[in-house]
Order: C-alpha cells, then sequence, then structure tokens
C-alpha cells in the first residue's frame, strides 16, 4: 500500500528508529531514574540523551522538557495546568479536538472561552484574536497548522501578542514540529507535539516544551523517583509533569527520529514534501468534480479535497482498495468543519512525507480520476 496519511502518523519510520526500539528491549531493561544499580542508571541516562535532543530543537533547556503518551496528553498538560474558573482562553476555528475538548471541559467548570475567526490574511486573523482579548485573558492556544487544510497560522505573530500582554501562549505543534522550524521564547511559552507524526517517532510518544516562564498545576500525581517520602508532587522539571514510569522504548525511538529530522533538515523536509502536495494539487486542477481547501497563503504538507458530493469515507474507502491510505471523516476537528463547511461530507486528506515520490503521486492522480469518472458513469 502507498501511504498518504502522514498527518496522522508517519509511516514508514526511518530504520533507525526500529533499531533504536529493538535495542531499547534489549539493553535498557531497567527502569530510569527509579533504581541505583546499573541498568536503572543505563536506561535513564539515555532517556536524558534524547532529552537533550529534544530541547536543542525546540531551543529549551533539558528539565523543561515532559515526555507525554501524545500530543493530545502534552495539550491537557498545559491547557489544564494554566486554566481555571474565572479566567479566558482564546482558542482558533481551526484547533483540533485535542484542544477543543479540554477548553470545552472547563468552560463547564467556569473558564470563559472565545473563538477567533481564521483569515485569508495573517494581518486579518491576529486582529481577531487582539480584538478577543480581556482583562481575564490567561491564555491562548492555537494551532500551529490546521490538520484538515493545513493551513499555517501566524504563530509568531500571535505569540508576540501575547508576550506584550502577559498571555500565556500554548501552541498546538501536531502538524508543524519536524516541518516548520519551532523554538520556544519570544512569547511561545509551551510547545505540545506529536513524537510520532513530523517527529518520525513510534506511537505513544509526545512532548511538552516549556520556556519555563509559567509553573503549571499537575492534572496526575504519583511516583516520580524523587522526594518519595513526601506525599506533595515535587516543584522540579521534569519530575513534576512525569508521574510513573515514563516509555522508555518510545523515547529511545523519538530520539533516532529526531536525529533523522535534523540529519535530513527541516527546510528541506518541507520543500520535498511541499512539491509532492503542488504536484498532486494540479493533477487535481484537471479532475472534473474535485474541490480543494485551501486559505491563505502558507501551508504544512497538507492537501483536503472532495470528489463531487461523494462522502470522503467512500473516496477513500476506493482509494484503499487500489493500495492508497489517505484519511477521509472529520479528522478528529470538529470547530474545523463548522468553518469550512464541510460537515456533511468530512474531506479527504493526503499528506506525504519525505518517503513518498512524484511517481506515487501520479499514480494516486490516476485512481482519483478513475473514481470521478465511474461516479458519473456507474456500471
Amino acid at each position: 500500500m502507498i501511504y498518504f496519511d502522514n498527518s496522522a502518523t508517519t509511516y514508514p519510520k526511518p530504520d533507525s528508529v526500529a533499531s533504536a526500539v529493538y535495542h531499547a528491549v534489549k539493553s535498557l531493561g531497567g527502569n530510569p531514574g527509579r533504581s541505583g544499580h546499573k541498568m536503572s542508571v543505563k536506561a535513564a541516562g539515555a532517556v536524558y540523551s534524547v532529552r537533550e535532543s529534544v530541547a536543542e530543537l525546540f531551543g529549551a533547556q533539558p528539565e523543561n522538557v515532559i515526555f507525554t503518551l501524545n500530543c493530545t496528553h502534552a495539550l491537557n498538560l498545559a491547557i489544564k495546568g494554566i486554566l481555571g474558573s474565572g479566567d479566558h482562553v482564546i482558542i482558533s476555528t481551526l484547533e483540533h479536538n485535542a484542544v477543543a475538548r479540554p477548553v470545552h471541559a472547563l468552560k463547564e467548570q467556569g473558564t470563559e472561552v472565545s473563538i477567533a475567526p481564521v483569515y485569508d490574511t495573517d494581518d486579518e486573523t491576529v486582529k481577531a484574536f487582539e480584538k478577543l482579548v480581556r482583562k481575564n485573558t490567561k491564555a491562548v492556544v492555537c494551532t500551529g497548522a490546521s490538520n484538515v487544510t493545513g493551513r499555517l497560522m501566524p504563530i509568531k505573530r500571535i505569540a508576540k501578542l501575547c508576550e506584550s500582554r502577559g498571555i500565556v501562549f500554548i501552541c498546538d505543534g501536531a502538524q508543524t514540529a519536524g516541518v516548520v522550524d519551532m523554538k520556544v521564547g519570544d512569547g511561545i511559552n509551551f510547545i505540545c507535539t506529536a513524537g510520532h507524526k513530523g517527529l518520525y517517532g513510534t506511537t505513544g510518544t509526545g512532548v511538552l516544551v516549556s520556556d519555563g516562564k509559567y509553573k503549571l498545576s499537575t492534572i496526575i500525581e504519583g511516583g516520580t523517583g524523587t522526594t518519595s517520602l513526601e506525599l506533595s508532587q515535587p516543584d522540579d522539571l521534569p519530575e513534576r509533569l512525569e508521574s510513573g514510569t515514563v516509555n522508555t522504548v518510545g523515547i529511545m525511538g523519538l530520539g533516532q527520529g529526531v536525529a533523522f529530522v535534523r540529519r535530513m533538515g527541516i527546510e528541506n523536509i518541507h520543500r520535498k514534501e511541499n512539491a509532492l502536495c503542488l504536484r498532486f494539487i494540479n493533477g487535481l486542477k484537471r479532475i472534473d468534480g474535485v474541490r480543494i481547501y485551501r486559505q491563505g497563503e502558507h501551508f504544512v504538507p497538507i492537501v483536503a479535497f472532495n470528489v463531487d458530493n461523494f462522502h470522503s469515507s467512500e473516496v477513500t474507502d476506493y482509494l484503499s482498495e487500489q493500495g492508497f491510505a489517505l484519511r477521509g471523516g472529520y479528522h478528529c476537528a470538529a470547530l474545523a468543519h463548522e468553518f469550512y463547511q464541510t460537515t456533511e461530507n468530512g474531506v479527504v486528506r493526503f499528506s506525504p512525507s519525505v518517503f513518498n515520490t512524484p511517481g506515487q503521486v501520479d499514480l494516486l492522480l490516476q485512481s482519483i480520476k478513475k473514481f470521478a469518472k465511474l461516479s458519473k458513469n456507474p456500471l
């Protein structure tokens, strides 16, 4: 099968990631930070080495890198760790449910919520956020790019706005990390991202990266390997937010995924994947009945489209039978689909990786063209 569902999780993974996972299972069996024997110390050192690599990628200090289960876990830690009853938060119309649902849950507990519309121009979008700022605005939570259409948000400008107003800025980097250079600081207080998408690690991994300026309240407490005789959760990071045993095996894979991204170069990755998207878009434009969903000028490598009035799942089911993996439906992003008025049929999402080729894109276009013809002339 030719895989074009990399926004969900990248596949294939680099061989170095698989080797690191195998090595961790075979050789890093000790529980890091929980014992003083050699196996535990070796595992702890390996985990810390990956923490340093992630910190360097995102411009952070190693202690401000928190390993999580996924991006959703990281976002919940940040959002619920900052906001409380009476606080005001601003999100965008393009947010994934990983942001929208935690914020909705907080709204039911007394947090005030505003949703900023996203416009074709960055100027209008930034102004939309600015207009919603109140005296009690505690945080802005915004995706780096829409997981539905790839629309790249003006994150640096929103961050500067937040910094000037003393507002915490939390960025959902699930679709930007590894594709767009992003770092904490200059108003970006927290970056939450998956380890298994643009960073090419395994599923079950994510990171929460902080600039160290704000202390998060905890939503999970437990064993940390430190201050074990005290019932209060430690104050120091990363232990404060890493209760329980970390995923050593996944973290080792993530470390090699990050190393792969740095060897390839983020700009090179974006350039190659974007070229595949442009090739795909140009091909789609020559097929009758195809609608492409694009807004604004800047995108990560994602293309959303539909064929005539067919439900997106019908298209992806057909393409799956033809040997192609794409995602249809609603992409866990209710706000975005309401915004793009695609709640009836969803959209088909094409998202390549560095391992895809122009020839594979051309084969996919042939199958979409065939579907479009069959839909007009059924047997």
